[in-house]
């Protein structure tokens, strides 16, 4: 796929010097048009095509450096407005960068032109290089296109804890091209932005409140509402647990081998996986001080003669 690309850029290349050296005269041309002047008229001629180029670079040069401080004045105006609006730093960089390639690409078309040069071969130059290495780069465009989706949508930041492309971690750096996690075991995952700005993300650091979910069994024959009636002590002297909303504590299903019952609780999200382990812990130390079996999937057996 990129040889065709080459091929291509490369017929762009000799069409555009093509152009370029029709619009100018062969040295043959210059000697056949000079026969027949003077010298005076050589002279004069000469002088006045120096001064016309003297004149052309200097403005040029001009319109490069005034140029280059407006880039650099529009620069200053678009990092105050970003402080303003407290734009993140990655994004930031990003547009600031964008702004001054294509600022400072435009101002050298411009220079180019006043020196009297052909811009359009230029032009066509510089987007069949774009086209070329663009088809070459399909994919790693697509995560760059990727990236400043992420950056600028902000489904995640640095230091959520998301869920996506089947990986779980939390985000420990968002580039151009990839997003990279940390694993709860202390790995680095990187994962293509192309994937991370059109899949689903489950971002676990979103919200300052989540919902805890436990399903406690208790045997047959065991008293429901002594069991209901623990759960409700623990969770309240728990000061984790929010008030607002309440917790829930109901009986879920009757099961096999067990009388299983759903239990809910709000927490503040980086409170999370604290309480859902003590919780655990305390329910496995606390039913069989109060007569509470936690039952294990089993078999009665009835044998007859």
């Amino acid at each position: 796929m990129i040889f065709p690309n080459i091929i291509y850029l490369l017929q762009n290349v000799a069409e555009a010097a093509d152009t370029t050296a029709k619009k100018y005269p062969t040295l043959k041309e210059l000697v056949e048009s000079v026969k027949g002047l003077s010298t005076e008229q050589i002279i004069t001629s000469v002088i006045h095509g120096l001064m016309s180029a003297i004149f052309h670079i200097l403005l040029a040069t001009i319109i490069f450096y005034i140029g280059r401080w407006l880039i650099r004045r529009a620069d200053f105006i678009i990092n105050k407005i970003f402080d303003h609006r407290d734009v993140d730093a990655s994004l930031r960089s990003f547009l600031l960068s964008m702004f001054n390639a294509v600022a400072t690409f435009l101002l050298l078309i411009i220079v180019i032109g006043f020196l009297g040069v052909d811009t359009s071969s230029f032009i066509a130059l510089f987007a069949s290089a774009g086209l070329a290495v663009g088809m070459a780069l399909s994919g790693t465009l697509q995560n760059f296109a990727g990236g400043v989706l992420v950056l600028l949508l902000k489904p995640y930041r640095v230091g959520d804890f998301i869920e996506a492309q089947g990986q779980t971690g939390t985000v420990k750096a968002i580039t151009l091209f990839s997003t990279v996690l940390a694993t709860v075991d202390n790995k680095n995952i990187i994962l293509p932005n192309g994937g991370m700005s059109t899949g689903i993300i489950n971002n676990y650091s979103k919200e300052d409140k989540r919902r805890v979910d436990w399903t406690f069994s208790i045997a047959y024959g065991d008293d429901y509402d002594t069991a209901k009636k623990v759960l409700a002590e623990m969770l309240e002297k728990d000061s984790r647990v929010l008030k607002d909303p309440e917790y829930f504590i109901a009986l879920g299903a009757l099961a096999d081998s067990s009388v299983n019952i759903t239990v809910r609780a709000w927490v503040s999200s980086t409170d999370y996986w604290g309480l859902f382990f003590d919780m655990n812990e305390r329910v496995y130390k606390e039913f069989p001080k109060h007569s509470l079996n936690i039952p294990f999937p089993q078999m009665d057996i009835h044998m007859s003669n």
